[in-house]
């Protein structure tokens, strides 16, 4: 990004040498100098005259002088006239050249700002669309990266975008050994670790307790403020029980999201769910989580009650937008409070129609499965960019409330998220 910053400002200042220079230089001589020449032959052809005319006798010698005199008084004059209109033609020139010089490189940044992509070249947002890969398959792309990195180990750029195209493949063990290697010479980027921890997650059955909150910890010790680097610490702590931290790092989170986005209503519900738990530990109010455990433990042995199961489809009208590797997420929800996942699954549109079956071992944290509530729905949701929460342009269908356990579901994504 710096580099492209510098050559900017070169191609600017290259540019300004061409328009200032030649009107600070400019002082109109060539015009004044045919005047002067001009005005010259003139004098010489009227002194011609005066000399033949006393040469005659038509002129007195006193005439002769006083006229002489007059013509060479007018010819000072006008040279004058010459020199004042020549500064007075050079100054503001030389003024318009001054304001191009500023407005030149401000125009240009402001309309570079305007409607160019500032963060077009930061490293996230360049390696970000690794899925699309110019239309190429993405199984192609992959092999392409493989073959890339195997012969040049060192190469930062193609090992992440190996590392991501393994994640969208769902091969999560390959992503994770791709980081493990990526952060080994690239061990200061908060997003790479939050990138790797989420893989990890995925191979330990999606729990983040034990490594993946290390690789989180080293993330946040980065960039403190790193968004998925937060999201993912609060939904760690929740996982072990420590709502203080997840209230703690989730509010961190709240204050760099828009107000009124998805995001934000969705992580509002989160820091609501974990007060709600930590309520429920302080004396007098509830059971002891202690005493909740053997409970939750004695439903989850109803095991197969609480699984829900059927079809997502996708509707004909939108399946020209969605492309086979654009990932699907099917989950469960509580139809009243959180919205955060109760249970969750990741596949491609190139797996649909899709058969689901969610259950409390596809929980994200223990207090937050759908053995726990009584009434929940379903979402289906295509990502472009494979993120789980949800974003403007994301295609989505939803269940009616239902109670867990039941069976034939069938949910069609037939809408798209504004």
């Amino acid at each position: 990004m710096t580099i492209f910053w510098i050559i900017s400002a070169l191609l600017i200042i290259v540019a300004m040498l061409f328009v200032v220079l030649p009107l600070w230089r400019s002082t109109h001589k060539s015009n004044a100098v045919l005047r002067d020449a001009a005005n010259l032959e003139i004098f010489r052809d009227q002194i011609a005259e005066m000399d033949a005319d006393l040469h005659n006798g038509l002129l007195t010698p006193e005439l002769y002088e006083q006229g002489k005199r007059e013509l060479q008084s007018r010819m000072l004059d006008e040279v004058k006239d010459e020199q004042n209109t020549a500064v007075a033609v050079r100054n503001p020139l030389k003024v318009l050249a001054i304001i191009l010089a500023v407005l030149l490189p401000l125009a240009s940044v402001g309309l570079y700002w305007k409607i160019g992509s500032p963060n077009a070249l930061s490293p996230e947002a360049s390696l970000a669309g690794v899925s699309g890969a110019g239309g190429m398959n993405l199984a192609e792309a992959t092999k392409a990266l493989e073959e890339k990195v195997a012969n040049n180990p060192n190469d930062g750029e193609s090992l992440l975008l190996l590392a991501r195209s393994y994640g969208e493949m769902e091969r999560f063990g390959d992503a994770v050994k791709a980081y493990e290697k990526l952060t080994a010479f690239v061990s200061d980027e908060a997003w790479i670790w939050a990138d790797y921890a989420d893989m990890l997650a995925m191979v330990h059955g999606q729990k983040l307790a034990g490594p993946p909150t290390k690789l989180i910890e080293k993330a946040l010790a980065l960039d403190p403020n790193h968004p998925k680097a937060l999201a993912l610490a609060g939904s760690a702590a929740m996982e072990r029980g420590d709502y203080p931290a997840a209230i703690r790092h989730w509010e961190r989170l709240l204050k760099g999201l828009p107000d009124e986005s998805e995001d934000a209503k969705m992580i509002s519900s989160g820091i609501q769910q974990a007060r709600d738990f930590l309520a429920q530990t302080k004396g007098g109010n509830a059971p002891m989580l202690e005493q909740i455990a053997p409970a939750q433990e004695a439903k989850q042995a109803t095991s197969g009650k609480e699984r829900i199961s059927g079809t997502v489809t996708l509707s004909a009208a939108l399946k020209a937008q969605a492309s086979p590797t654009d990932t699907v997420f099917v989950l469960a929800r509580a139809a009243q409070g959180p919205k955060m996942p109760l249970a969750i699954m990741r596949k491609q549109v190139k797996d649909l129609p899709l058969q689901f079956s969610l259950d409390d071992n596809m929980a994200m944290a223990p207090q937050m499965k759908l053995s726990n509530f009584d009434e929940v729905v379903v979402v289906a949701r295509i990502s472009k960019s494979g993120n789980a929460m949800p974003e403007a342009g994301d295609m989505q269908g939803m269940s009616s409330p239902m109670k867990p356990g039941k069976s034939g579901l069938k949910v069609n994504i037939d809408s798209v998220v504004k």
